[in-house]
Formats: C-alpha cells, structure tokens, sequence
C-alpha cells in the first residue's frame, strides 16, 4: 500500500498545536471548528489536518511539547490503539479511538485515547429532542450499518439514551454478527438483534431513536436494497421517533433523510453529532467546561459553511 505523507505545517509561531489525522480529509469542518473556538477564547492554538497514512510521522509531531491533541479519522482509529499509553472505559468499549489527548503522570507525559463519537450521538438526540421520554426512552433503538460507528451508535443508545433493545440492519450480516459478539464480550450485548427482512421489521415493535451510519448513496445490490426495505418497514410504523444521520458528506441532507422526515420522522443532521463530539474534544484539550466554550459562535460558523452546500 503507498503511504500518504504531508509536509509538517509550519507552527513557530503558535502556543499549541493540534493535529486531525486521517486520509482522505479533505472536506472535514474539523480544522474550521476548533480554530473558532481557540480564537474565541484567545488562544494562540490551531488544528492542522494532516492528510497522512504515515503513522510514524504523526507520532513524532505529537511529541512536540507543546502539542495539546488530535482528532484520528478513518483509516487510523483502530490503528492508533498500539501506540497510547492508555484508553478510556468508553474507547475500550467501542475499540476505536477519534480523540488523543494528554495527561501527566509524575514526569511522564502519557497519550490518551478516547471515543467522543459516543457523545456527539447522544447530544445530538438529547440537545434537539425536548421530549426524550415520549421520543425514544425505553424504545428500541436501531442503528443503519456496520464497524466501528455502529459500536459507538449502539454503545450511545444502550448506555446513555435508555434503549433496552437495538436493531441492527445491515448489507452484510458478517458486519453485523461482528457487531454483535464485540459488543457482547464488552458488556453491553443484550437485546441486539439483526433485522434482516421486511417481514421480521413488521413484527417488532417500533424503535424510538435511529442512528443511520452509511454513505449516502442508493442501494443497487440485492443486499443493499433488502437492508432499505428493512429501513422503510420500522419508517413506516405508527411511533415516529427521531433519526440522527451521520452522514453530512458531500450534503447534509441525504436521501434516508429525506426518506425518513416524508414519513414523519424528525431528522437530525449529522453536523449535530460532529458539533458535540467536537465540544467535548476541547474540554479535554483545554480543560474549560462546556459553560466556557462558544457553543452558539461554533453552531453559527458551521451553519454558515453548509449554506454554501447545495442541499
């Protein structure tokens, strides 16, 4: 496989520097977002994206004093877990790591992973649904794909938004029994279930919360269109919950969300989960609170930069 290299950014003159680390990354808000944040609070801080596959090159520049962190994005989340000195209970729960960050223990200065996509899901619901307990509190859940954001999903939805059952629908059912036995050997495996026909969606009780976690493209393989199918039967049932679609590449706006708000269900863009992860990545690398962040400037600046997207 080639790797991808970038050349370091130039950063003398900055008090901290940060890193989104991923490739391709090219249409990322992240970069956008934080610089909002550390301008708003006079920090002389920036995020650089660095569009890499060279693991070793990222390690070196986080060795740079005055490095305060870094976002990780496909293809690195798993791949980064042989080099921290340490994860969080949520990022051993889901095995994937988006968030480094650092903590001192004695005169050593450890790396820290965490999973802040778990926390971008459930704000989502919580910051955009007034009434959680008539939406989706003890409901099911379902979650729309495969890997490592169908963990964090579920995860979301089992620990945090009271979902005693989760459906999950996929193309592949290799991905989902994946899904199922990682999640079962971590602890939170109970009431998942595969959904696999529209027939066995028509017998079960209707989910309260959806997360949708795969490109936005039509289905064109048989296993693509059975999995829609399976979607439009819990769409079309009485209870009209809440859909979180974490898709907001090229658009915000894909087609399950438009498929899903025809049939009465209310959809939440997900820029949402993006905005919250994000506020929770700066409270660890600046050790502010929530109350002391610019929430309101950081949702005006990303709604801003989607009004230039074609919706």
């Amino acid at each position: 496989m080639v790797t991808a290299t970038c050349q370091t950014p130039p950063s003398e003159h900055l008090d901290g520097v940060g890193y989104l680390f991923g490739y391709p990354i090219a249409h990322s808000l992240s970069p956008l977002f934080h610089r909002t944040i550390y301008d708003a609070l006079g920090l002389n801080w920036t995020q650089f994206p660095l569009p890499s596959t060279d693991m070793s090159h990222f390690l070196r520049l986080m060795q740079d004093p005055r490095c305060f962190g870094a976002s990780v994005t496909m293809p690195h989340k798993i791949a980064i877990l042989e080099h921290l000195d340490e994860m969080t209970p949520e990022g051993r729960a889901v095995g994937a790591c988006n968030t480094l960050f650092f903590r001192q223990s004695g005169s050593k200065r450890l790396l820290i992973g965490t999973n802040t996509d778990i926390i971008g899901v459930h704000e989502a619901f919580y910051k955009n649904m007034p009434d959680p307990d008539q939406v989706f509190h003890h409901r099911p859940g379902m979650v729309i794909g495969g890997g490592g954001a169908a963990r964090s999903a579920v995860y979301a939805l089992k620990k945090h938004m009271q979902c005693d059952a989760v459906y999950l629908v996929n193309r592949d059912k290799a991905e989902v029994d994946a899904v199922i036995a990682w999640c079962s050997e971590h602890g939170y495996g109970d009431g998942l279930l595969h959904v696999s026909t529209p027939a066995q969606a028509a017998a079960l009780e209707g989910p309260g919360a959806i997360v949708a976690c795969v490109p936005n493209f039509p289905p064109k393989t048989p296993e693509e269109r059975q999995a829609r199918a399976v979607m439009l039967a819990f769409l079309e049932k009485r209870h009209k919950g809440a859909m979180l679609e974490m898709c907001y590449h090229p658009t915000p706006w894909t087609e399950i969300a438009e498929l899903a708000q025809a049939r009465g269900w209310r959809v939440v863009l997900g820029t949402e989960a993006m905005i919250w992860q994000g506020l929770e990545q700066d409270k660890l690398w600046t050790g502010r609170e929530l109350g002391e962040l610019p929430v309101e400037k950081v949702k005006d600046v990303i709604a801003k930069q989607l009004s230039k997207v074609k919706l």
